[in-house]
């Protein structure tokens, strides 16, 4: 008889990826509007931005009032004004639809194992929630993406007010699920704010790691997830 009980997931970049850099989506996105701004430049316009907004404005601006479209808005105004950008007009709109666009299963895929590995853990027994640093849009992406069924909820740092590492998202999404941390196993793709964050409340995690993420701290490789589909033969070993 298996130990855990409950499996919670990062969703970005675990679940699902974008389909595309966020430069040539948003570069397309001025094309339309009869602008030529090269996607290279507005992705590293892009880091810029949403760097400086998430160190000003934490968790989407949560904690200051501002909505995740508001939050947004700013990152993609600023980014096309880093890249040259300045009419008004046309920095609002495109904004305003950037930020709808990113709801689509258009922009997102996912990835390789993610819906046959929810579906197994599902039929193993398992009970399955979402804990993510993403805002309010996340459970209509999960839907678009045919993802959201699997869970019982969906936390994410916009909601709570913490971004993980922070351990209290992690004691929120144990609270709903209503076990202890050792019942429950954490699966992401980042070291610190997944893999780490996890097991210092005791809980399990796993860190998946794809080919080209390079050098990384040293993991147990019982811990380490070469693809979703060695999740079960590695919670087997629990």
């Amino acid at each position: 008889m298996l130990r855990l009980r409950w499996l919670t997931w990062d969703a970005k970049d675990t679940l699902l990826r974008l389909r595309q850099p966020v430069g040539d989506s948003y570069a397309a996105e001025a094309r339309a509007r009869g602008l030529q701004v090269p996607a290279a430049a507005l992705s590293r316009s892009f880091r810029e931005a949403y760097g400086a907004q998430s160190r000003r404005f934490p968790n989407y601006g949560r904690g200051q009032g501002l909505s995740s479209r508001q939050w947004w808005a700013d990152v993609v105004q600023q980014t096309f004004v880093l890249s040259g950008v300045h009419d008004r007009a046309v920095l609002a709109a495109m904004a305003e639809k950037l930020y709808d666009d990113f709801c689509s299963a258009d922009n997102w895929e996912l990835l390789p194992g993610a819906s046959q590995t929810l579906s197994r853990c599902q039929q193993r027994g398992f009970r399955m929630a979402v804990v993510s640093n993403f805002d309010q849009r996340l459970e209509t992406i999960l839907c678009q993406c045919h993802l959201r069924h699997y869970f019982d909820f969906v936390l994410t740092s916009e909601a709570t007010g913490f971004a993980k590492p922070d351990g209290r998202i992690f004691q929120q999404a144990l609270s709903l699920a209503g076990v202890p941390p050792g019942q429950a196993a954490h699966i992401g793709d980042d070291y610190a704010r997944d893999y780490l964050a996890a097991r210092a409340l005791g809980m399990h995690s796993f860190l998946l790691r794809v080919a080209q993420q390079g050098e990384q701290p040293e993991v147990p490789p019982e811990h380490v997830l070469p693809t979703l589909g060695h999740l079960l033969a590695r919670i087997e070993k629990v």
